[in-house]
């Protein structure tokens, strides 16, 4: 395991906001990283479907590990700016949010995301696509 994919592994271990969706790290490679939320019903809007909030949140967490995964080691990430669609009703057994690299900068990194709903039968939909900007931050007292 490479030292960028020990360090997104750690910071997302002290991520109590992921803890508390019950979303895991399922995947982790050089400007890529995956983040599966199970389906549960406490986490739903009005009409069952997963809330925009918690599809934002695990696409803006999947976007920001995968810019943090090509960072200088000294650094860490913080979100600048995201846009979210909304496809389609986010229905599903579980959802993979995947955040990949656009274009890595010294200072700025523009990520893309998906947000995948997974039927208990596997098939899958896209329900979210997201556009964002990551900040590389250091010296600021913040670590990863």
């Amino acid at each position: 395991m490479s030292d960028a994919s020990e360090r997104v592994r750690a910071s997302f271990a002290k991520q109590a906001f992921m803890q508390l969706l019950g979303a895991e790290l399922t995947h982790v490679a050089p400007g890529e990283v995956d983040i599966t939320l199970p389906f549960r019903s406490d986490l739903v809007q009005q009409h069952g479907f997963l809330h925009a909030g918690v599809s934002a949140a695990i696409a803006d967490s999947a976007c920001g590990y995968a810019a943090l995964s090509l960072m200088p080691a000294d650094s860490a990430v913080l979100s600048v700016e995201f846009k979210m669609n909304m496809l389609a009703p986010a229905k599903g057994a579980k959802f993979v949010a995947r955040g990949r690299i656009v274009r890595a900068g010294k200072t700025i990194t523009v990520v893309r995301g998906e947000v995948v709903a997974v039927g208990d039968d596997e098939s899958s939909k896209v329900v979210v696509e997201l556009l964002g900007t990551m900040m590389t931050v250091r010296g600021k007292g913040l670590t990863d």
